[in-house]
């Protein structure tokens, strides 16, 4: 490529000239001579080894077709059968008319005429097949992806739209295929590991295409995109492509999420039939096995409602449509539990759909970056009602919030949370900040860079979710945390599953290891409260004690004898 570029700045390119006839060869070395570097071959074994030498430097090869040794239509073939020769333009010289055609089916550029008469045209035609080559060779060079072969996403897009026009729009189905978890693969077997899986996926992409017809590319560093005429029952053999590819990945399970909008008629153009194969992806992303879905009427009318979500946001945010509710967290280290805490969880009361459960709508926000307007809503609100209990009761409830992975990267975090605490007259300590442990994971040391940075202003950090993300023990002895929350599927079956238990059993130690607290959620049983205090479990929250409930009724769950203060 970087030759290629030099060449359009002018410098010297190399022409070869094959002929078995001397004169003939002084004759066009000395017509282009004073325009390029030139060589010469007698015969095609002898031109043969030169271009196989010269190959990335040459620009241009003339070539008489009848030569002793091996004459040109021999060498035509060899080139145009070798992967890196048959870029090499090729102009035929020839007085036969008859070979003219059958040497541009062997894949030569143009032909010149035997005597040769005009130099002008001669020179004009040497130039014009060389340009054409090298922009041919620049255009493949940068609508492919290096690695897999597979074009790039922009040159895919592109050509898709005028695939679409040129066939009347035919059916066509798109199909998004993702990684899933692709960083940790290269975490845990090294970046050559991860380019061999690419690799092997975008073999098996590249079959399908060729056996269907249609366009593939490589769309992100884990994604790829396929676009292939309408496949009527592609739902059933879907699962017999995604085996074939778990098969050619080998022993180390690899998940593959496939999203497929199916042509349903309805005349979508190209962006909009991917967008609905990425939300038919999107909607088994915590699939922990290979899968695939379809996009369907029920998704699209789920993909309607989140828009309206996503819309009625910054309204809602205005009218205070957001509601924070407090769930209480008890320590539970002494014989009777005591009140320490609360966590502040956020509800949405929509004009229109109601009371909207977080499940709705948090991950959404995540997705699109809403989540950070809605996070400094709660902060705010939690906050001040900090303040207010402070006021009211002559004590402060620290109150935990969630700190999501968009929070994390932003430059201004720290000051934005002091700004709030210092408005609302708290010592930074009483908000506590919980981000989970995937988030960790994500982006270690830039996260823990942060997290300390926090620390050192005086905010306490709980890592939510723990056992739930991924987190070497290396890493784990490095993290800066002031509390472990584990995460609330171990809890609901610790009474049942003694794996679980064992789980959480060894947790807690490691907890213990880090000199931090443990915290509980999701305990809805006295069995379970049980099971937890034995096992050295600092605090609990869950229904057992109480739902999230309002502010105003916070209050009334606090007796002399129930308050405490926070381990963390």
């Amino acid at each position: 490529m970087q030759e290629l570029l030099k060449r359009k700045k002018g410098l010297h390119r190399t022409v070869l000239i094959v002929d078995d006839d001397p004169i003939a060869r002084e004759i066009l070395g000395a017509m282009l001579g004073d325009m390029y570097t030139i060589l010469y071959a007698p015969d095609g074994a002898a031109a043969l080894e030169i271009i196989t030498n010269e190959k990335l430097t040459l620009s241009l090869v003339l070539l008489d077709l009848h030569m002793p040794v091996l004459d040109g239509y021999g060498v035509l073939k060899m080139m145009r059968s070798d992967n890196e020769l048959w870029r090499i333009p090729v102009i035929v010289l020839t007085s036969e008319k008859g070979a003219e055609v059958k040497s541009l089916q062997l894949g030569a550029a143009d032909f010149i005429t035997k005597p040769y008469e005009v130099p002008d045209v001669i020179r004009a035609r040497v130039k014009h097949a060389i340009e054409l080559a090298e922009d041919r060779i620049i255009i493949h060079e940068t609508e492919r992806d290096e690695l897999t072969g597979l074009f790039n996403k922009e040159f895919f897009f592109e050509y898709g739209r005028r695939l679409d026009i040129q066939n009347g729009n035919m059916p066509m189905d798109a199909i998004v295929l993702e990684i899933s978890r692709f960083h940790i693969f290269n975490e845990l077997y090294g970046r050559n590991y991860g380019n061999l899986l690419l690799k092997k996926i975008g073999k098996n992409i590249h079959e399908l295409v060729c056996q269907t017809g249609g366009l593939a590319c490589r769309s992100s560093s884990s994604g790829f995109c396929i676009y292939i005429p309408h496949i009527s029952d592609l739902q059933d053999k879907m699962p017999k492509l995604l085996s074939m590819i778990d098969e050619d990945l080998g022993s180390r399970k690899v998940c593959i999420r496939v999203g497929v909008y199916s042509d349903d008629g309805s005349g979508l153009d190209m962006d909009q039939r991917f967008s609905r194969a990425g939300i038919a992806c999107q909607n088994i992303k915590d699939y922990y096995t290979t899968s695939f879905d379809i996009y369907n009427a029920e998704l699209h009318s789920k993909e309607l409602h989140s828009e309206r979500l996503i819309n009625d946001m910054d309204k809602a945010l205005e009218e205070k449509q957001f509601r924070v509710y407090y769930q209480p967290k008890y320590n539970i280290r002494d014989t009777i539990p005591v009140f320490s805490s609360a966590e502040a969880l956020v509800r949405w009361f929509h004009p229109v759909y109601g009371m909207i459960s977080p499940d709705e709508f948090i991950a959404l926000f995540e997705d699109n970056g809403l989540i950070r307007k809605l996070d400094r809503y709660v902060w705010n609100e939690a906050a001040a009602q900090i303040k207010r209990w402070k006021e009211e009761l002559g004590f402060v409830i620290p109150v935990s919030v969630n700190v999501s992975r968009v929070d994390i990267f932003n430059p201004r975090l720290v000051e934005v949370l002091k700004e709030i605490t210092e408005k609302n007259d708290l010592e930074n300590g009483m908000l506590l900040l919980e981000i989970t442990e995937s988030a960790y994971a994500d982006n270690a040391q830039q996260i823990i860079n942060t997290v300390k940075t926090l620390r050192e202003h005086g905010f306490k950090i709980e890592m939510d979710d723990f056992g739930s993300g991924y987190s070497s023990l290396n890493m784990l002895a490095s993290l800066p945390i002031d509390a472990l929350k584990l995460d609330m599927k171990f809890i609901k079956n610790i009474c049942d599953n003694k794996k679980d238990y064992r789980l959480v059993g060894i947790m807690i130690e490691i907890a213990r290891l880090l000199e931090v607290p443990v915290i509980a959620e999701g305990v809805e049983t006295k069995e379970q409260l049980e099971l937890l205090k034995k096992l050295g479990c600092d605090i609990i929250q869950g229904y057992y004690f109480s739902k999230p409930v309002p502010a105003d009724d916070i209050a009334g769950l606090i007796t002399p004898e129930k308050k405490g203060e926070a381990p963390c």
